[in-house]
Formats: C-alpha cells, structure tokens, sequence
C-alpha cells in the first residue's frame, strides 16, 4: 500500500523526549519473572539466576544499513536480531534488552513508531522483555545502540577460546545469503536512480533478500546441541563473514584449522545469483557477512551425534597453531584463509 504523503506528520520535538520515550515504549509487555522493574523508573531492576551474558551493538545509518532500502520496521527488527545472536553464540538464552536511539528531525513519531514496532516484533518472537534505552537528537542520520542480557549455567557457557587440536568445524543454516542480497538491493537502487518508474521483479532473490532486511537469530540451536547431548568447545555467531570469524576462533584457542570448499553449505539461490553477479559463491560465503548462522567447534567422538543432522554442516576440523589455517579448494589445493569479512571501521554498507 502506498503511503500517502499528504497525511499529517507528528514532529518529535512535539512530544520532548520522556513524551517520546512514553509514546514508542508503550507498546511493550514484560514477560520475564526475572524482570523486577522495566522502564519508567532510573534504571532496570533484574534478579537473574546463573552466569550473565551482556553485549552491545551499534548500527549506524550510512555505516551498518541504508534507509533508501531497509524499512523502519525490518530495521527495528534486525537490530534487535544482530544482538540476540551473540547471546545464542555464547549458547545462553536471552532475556532482556535495552533500546537507546539518536534520532534526526527528519524522523517523524509515525517513523520511529515503526521502528519501534519493529523491535516489538522481535523482543515478542524471542521472548525478551524491553527494560529500558534512552533517545536523543542527532545531526548525522539514525543510530541504534541494543544491549542483550541472558544467562546461562555456568558449565553451559562456550567461549571461543577453548577448542581443541582435531576438533570439528561445524556451522549452522547456509553462507552467502545476506551478501548478495545486499547485493540485489544496491542494484535496484542503481536502477531506480535512473529510472523512478522501473519496477523491480524481485521474487527470484526472496530469501537472499530476507536473509538480508530480516535475518533470524539461531536461536533454536543452543536447544539442538542440548537435546543431542553435544556442548561445543568453542562458538561464534557470523556476522562479518566466515573466513573473519574461523580466525577468530583459531586466534583464541591458539590452533590451526582447515575448512573444506566442498563442505560449505550454499543455498540454490545463492549459487545462481553468484553466476548472475559473476562473482564465486565461495569468497561471497568466507566474506560476504551478517549471515548470523552459528560456528562452532565440537569434539571428535561427537561427531555420529550430528553427522545427519541437516540443521549443521561439518566444513573442517582443527589443527595445530604451526599448521596455520587453509582452505581446501574443490581441486585440492591449500590456500591461506585471510580475513576479507566485512570491517565497519574502513567499509560502508
């Protein structure tokens, strides 16, 4: 439905900034027993059992997404995602989150509305409760900082840094997806440059596209490994791209390690876009990023546990620090994996 740009827009400045905090955090329920106090007072009030987990993200605009393509609602949503996501790598189970954004005049409340409608969406489907965040103006575009609380027991938590000479390599889902869909989106946007009234056949890249305006955290794998009796040595959600985050792994547990072309796991979609794009769907799954599918490392002798699982793919194994870390390519041949993944410092989306 095409939005009529006639309708009235409500200016934040209208509203101040604890009207405007009332208005978008109303919509939010608290679920969570552990969840004392949420918004409205100082500060949150949690009483959490077992070890907790806290990260952050920031996503800038211009930097991590881009407005001309990434809807408010699907922006809420991935925002919250990209946080839940190191949580389920530390194979903990979140709980709560706070939401702080900086905000231009160019934002109407009826845009932050989606935004935060959004992250509702997700903070429901994840069951986490909303506790708190904070807003403020910017002059320089959007900016969303999330912080993800969960827990777990103690013994349950995997680092990184704790795998072991001869372990699986192991990933979930399939590599590549979000790349080229980022891919399929500036296209369309070089198009639509040109052409206002070109429209768009976009159903051949639907889930590259999904994969890229709405990805899914794994949660359920931290359940699967539970439920086959299988802790992994070590973990890491991918978000900058395989190669980045194989050499995080190998760089904290001190090893070696070599992954095998042929293993890695590519979706249909992603092998005959790379042909459209004449780009190799291999460097697109070690480079390409924000596929937010887990890697981990698991013992050898768990290996007939999830052999035949189809929700994982076993690409490698690790060696020792001397060995380095390789690619096996499909004609045999070692090559150095060198991190490639995307770097927010240096690159804009």
């Amino acid at each position: 439905m095409l939005e009529n740009k006639n309708t009235p827009k409500t200016d934040i400045s209208s509203l101040g900034e604890f009207g405007l905090i009332e208005h978008l955090t109303k919509i939010f329920t608290i679920e969570h027993a552990s969840t004392i106090k949420s918004i409205g007072d100082d500060a949150a009030v949690l009483e959490l059992k077992g070890q907790q987990v806290v990260t952050t993200d920031l996503l800038v605009e211009g930097v991590h997404f881009d407005m001309s393509y990434m809807p408010l609602k699907h922006l809420g949503y991935k925002a919250v995602v990209v946080n839940l996501s190191d949580v389920y790598a530390m194979n903990a189970v979140p709980s709560q989150i706070t939401v702080s954004i900086a905000v231009s005049n160019r934002f109407p409340v009826e845009a932050l509305e989606e935004l935060y409608e959004g992250i509702n969406a997700a903070a429901k489907k994840y069951n986490v409760d909303v506790v708190g965040g904070d807003t403020t103006s910017s002059t320089s575009g959007l900016l969303i900082s999330i912080t993800a609380i969960g827990s777990a027991k103690k013994e349950d938590i995997v680092y990184r840094n704790n795998a072991n000479d001869n372990d699986l390599l192991v990933v979930s889902g399939d590599l590549g997806a979000a790349y080229l869909g980022l891919q399929i989106l500036e296209r369309e946007r070089q198009v639509f440059k040109v052409n206002p009234n070109a429209q768009p056949d976009l159903e051949p890249y639907s889930y590259l596209i999904e994969r890229q305006l709405k990805p899914e955290a794994r949660k359920d794998v931290p359940k699967l490994l539970k439920d086959l009796d299988v802790l992994p040595t070590s973990m890491i959600d991918i978000s900058d791209g395989l190669s980045s985050e194989v050499l995080h792994l190998c760089k904290q547990s001190k090893l070696g390690c070599t992954v095998y072309e042929d293993k890695i796991p590519l979706d249909p979609q992603v092998i005959t876009t790379s042909e459209e794009f004449n780009m190799d769907s291999t460097t697109i799954a070690m480079n390409g990023g924000e596929d937010y599918e887990l890697l981990f490392t698991v013992a050898m002798e768990d290996f007939p546990k999830i052999k035949a699982n189809p929700n994982f793919s076993i690409i490698g194994h690790m060696t020792q620090e001397k060995e380095g870390v390789h690619l096996v390519t499909r004609a045999n041949t070692k090559i150095p994996i060198i991190a490639r993944g995307w770097n927010s410092l240096n690159e804009s989306k």
